[in-house]
C-alpha cells in the first residue's frame, strides 16, 4: 500500500529521474536517508522497475512515428510472433490485443522508405498474415507517467 509521502517520491521521480536524494528529500522536507529507505523499498516491491533517459526521436532524425496492427497466424493464447516483432529495433512497443488483428505495435522510423524496409521485416516472419500502417503526424501527448490519482493511500484511509 502507498501513503502521500511515497505518492509524492514516486511523482517527482516520474518527472525528474535524475534528481539527487537529497533534493528528493528537500522538496518533501523529510531527511534523506528516510527518502533513500523509501525509495529502495518501492524498488523492492517493484513498484519502481528502473530508471531511463528519455531520448528525443527528431535530434536523432528518427521522427517518423508508426502504429501498426499486425494480424497473425497465432494460435489463440499464444505470443510466439509477437515475441519475434518485439526483437526488431525500430518496433518500440509490442501489444497482444483482442479482435481482428492480434498485435498492436508503435515504432519510430526515419522516413517512408526506412517504414517500408520495417515492413518488409515483418513480412519475413512466418505466420504474419496482414498488417494495418497508421502514420502519426503530430504527437500531442506521450509520456510514460502513471496518474497517481487512483493510488491506494494509507494516510486518507486511516483519516476516515
Amino acid at each position: 500500500m502507498l501513503d502521500s509521502v511515497d505518492i509524492q517520491i514516486l511523482n517527482i521521480l516520474q518527472e525528474s529521474g535524475k534528481i539527487t536524494n537529497a533534493d528528493l528529500a528537500r522538496q518533501i522536507g523529510m531527511a534523506p536517508s528516510g527518502i533513500l529507505e523509501r525509495v529502495r523499498k518501492l524498488e523492492q516491491k517493484g513498484v519502481i522497475q528502473n530508471y531511463a533517459v528519455r531520448l528525443n526521436p527528431k535530434a536523432l532524425g528518427i521522427a517518423l512515428s508508426t502504429f501498426i496492427q499486425v494480424k497473425t497466424e497465432d494460435p489463440v493464447g499464444c505470443t510466439e510472433i509477437g515475441t519475434r516483432l518485439a526483437c526488431i529495433p525500430e518496433v518500440q512497443e509490442v501489444h497482444w490485443t483482442a479482435g481482428e488483428y492480434n498485435y498492436l505495435l508503435k515504432a519510430r522510423v526515419s522516413n517512408t522508405e526506412t517504414l517500408a524496409e520495417l515492413m518488409k521485416k515483418f513480412g519475413e516472419i512466418p505466420g504474419v498474415r496482414d498488417s494495418r500502417t497508421t502514420l502519426v503526424l503530430e504527437t500531442l501527448k506521450e509520456t510514460q507517467a502513471l496518474s497517481l490519482a487512483f493510488a491506494t493511500c494509507k494516510s486518507k484511509k486511516a483519516s476516515r
